[in-house]
């Protein structure tokens, strides 16, 4: 893998530059390599720091956005949801959905109505439809309050938010992009043959470099509008025009210990007319969330407020037989959305969906406006279409039925079936050939290397471990140094914070004088 440090030339040059390291520049870069293209990708810190790993990590069609008549984007995400879940079937898989009638909100016919629709907007090939529940005979009534009898029962799925923007990017890497973390595109300036642009990396890890792109992508996320106007200019002096805005929208998150035993997730129709998710985490925890909260400007260190908590506590205590009180909090987070400024009145109402800006006065620049998680590969074919066109490269798409890295388990189990059972046949696999590796340590790095567990799986050599010690130092509970080498070489891990939150979420299940051992080892320069 790339970085700055690695490469001591100065100066770089590239078909396609893309800033921003979240799900949809991650995505691009992965697609346009894919295509052939000579591409490089800047992010300003880790990969997923912000946006992309601060979600409510679903792969939904979005059903409440069928209120405000988004049946567009609502089609485009439905058609999106297993063509990812076929992709990475071990860091995504389909979930079930739970929604207690609450007579007071919306009513009964309404819900009917909208799961109609949300099973006929798209075509579904494996995912079960929609259905209506006695809440007082199922398992998933016990954890509610006894006023709550109907329910209704419908499919989206699952995904580890910010592994996936790590996949795309090694995915993009393995096919050829130069992936530069840490690293800020400071400045771009516009030429009729090109855009020279230059990269500082953070502080201390190595040299300015300069990069001269035949096209630029501006996929900075909540900052893209920023970024046009403070590093972008043209050959004038002049920023690019702009010809949209961002609306910029905080969610946060609260994770408590486990509420329920079983693995449905809830929506809940909340007071105010949003929608509150409940969702099995980590084995151990439930999340909850999220909130609209409007900001002026992402700050990179967006914190869930104890308003927010509050109201996520409130919420789920109007449907909770148990209580949640805030001091019970493990964990909380926030990210900033960047949604189109679409002038709706209320946070909740603004469009999720996308639009791809292309600016060819002078050499190519597309800003991506807007975006979710369950879009990212249509949203990204879409851009790469475009950003071939200007560039007088047309080439065909290719991600439809490509798997991520990790994703492709048929050396391990055939033929693929469908992912949720083709995942559980791969762990078994898995323990048959390991057998000295501990449950619970199998499954997790199951889930997140997939059918490339072997390649963390070796010992200081490079060679097939075959017990826990020959794994090397067990530097927190679970966690070996083979693996923690695999990720500084392979995901571009730089510290402890990037394994405990992003890479895993390790941080839920240890102390924080466990979490100082990772600090320390991160510390130490490698051998």
């Amino acid at each position: 893998m790339t970085t700055v440090a690695e490469h001591p030339s100065t100066h770089r040059s590239c078909d396609v530059l893309v800033v921003g390291g979240g799900i949809n520049g991650a995505g691009i870069a992965r697609d346009l390599a894919g295509r052939g293209l000579r591409v490089v990708l800047c992010e300003r810190d880790d990969l997923a720091s912000h946006t992309s790993s601060a979600s409510t990590k679903l792969i939904h069609g979005g059903l409440r956005y069928l209120e405000y008549r988004e049946f567009g984007l609502v089609r485009k995400a439905l058609q999106e949801r297993e063509v990812l879940l076929r992709s990475a079937p071990h860091i995504m898989w389909p979930l079930r959905f739970v929604m207690p009638h609450a007579p007071a909100m919306r009513p009964a016919w309404m819900i009917r109505a909208g799961l109609f629709l949300y099973d006929h907007l798209a075509r579904r090939e494996w995912l079960p439809g929609s259905g209506s529940l006695d809440l007082r005979g199922h398992p998933a009534g016990e954890p509610l309050k006894r006023g709550y009898a109907l329910g209704f029962i419908y499919s989206d799925g699952w995904v580890d938010d910010a592994r996936l923007v790590a996949l795309c990017a090694v995915d993009a890497a393995e096919r050829g992009a130069t992936v530069l973390t840490r690293t800020a595109c400071t400045r771009a300036t516009r030429h009729d043959a090109g855009w020279q642009a230059t990269l500082r990396p953070a502080t201390g890890t190595g040299t300015e470099v300069s990069v001269t792109a035949r096209a630029l992508v501006n996929a900075a996320g909540p900052w893209a509008e920023q970024w046009l106007k403070h590093a972008a200019r043209n050959a004038d002096g002049q920023p690019p025009r702009e010809r949209r805005s961002l609306r910029l929208v905080r969610g946060s998150h609260i994770v408590v210990p486990r509420l329920f035993t079983h693995e449905l997730a809830y929506i809940f129709q909340a007071i105010d007319g949003r929608i509150v998710f409940a969702i099995p985490y980590e084995r151990q925890f439930t999340l909850i969330g999220t909130t609209d909260i409007e900001v002026a400007q992402p700050d990179g260190a967006e914190v869930c407020s104890d308003v927010e908590a509050n109201y996520l506590c409130t919420e789920v205590n109007r449907y909770f037989r148990t209580e949640v009180r805030p001091e019970q909090i493990v964990w909380r987070y926030a990210g900033v959305r960047p949604l189109l400024e679409d002038h709706a009145g209320d946070p909740k109402a603004a469009t999720r969906d996308y639009k791809l800006e292309l600016d060819v006065e002078g050499a190519p620049l597309l800003t991506v406006w807007g975006g979710k998680i369950t879009t990212f590969r249509k949203l990204a074919e879409q851009a790469a279409d475009q950003v071939c066109a200007a560039l007088g490269e047309p080439r065909p798409g290719w991600t439809h039925d490509a798997f991520l890295p990790g994703g492709d388990l048929s050396a391990f189990i055939g033929p693929a079936t469908r992912p949720d059972s083709d995942f559980a046949r791969f762990v078994q696999t898995v323990e048959q050939r390991h057998p000295w590796l501990p449950p619970t340590l199998t499954l997790r790095l199951a889930r997140a290397y997939g059918s490339r567990i072997d390649r963390v799986l070796t010992d200081a050599r490079g060679e097939a471990a075959n017990h826990l010690q020959s794994l090397g130092e067990q530097v927190l509970p679970g966690l070996y140094e083979s693996e923690l080498r695999y990720l500084r070489q392979r995901e571009w891990v730089q510290s402890a914070d990037d394994v405990l939150w992003r890479r895993s979420k390790l941080g839920l299940h240890t102390t924080a004088e466990q979490q100082q051992a990772l600090h320390d080892w991160f510390a130490t320069p490698p051998a």
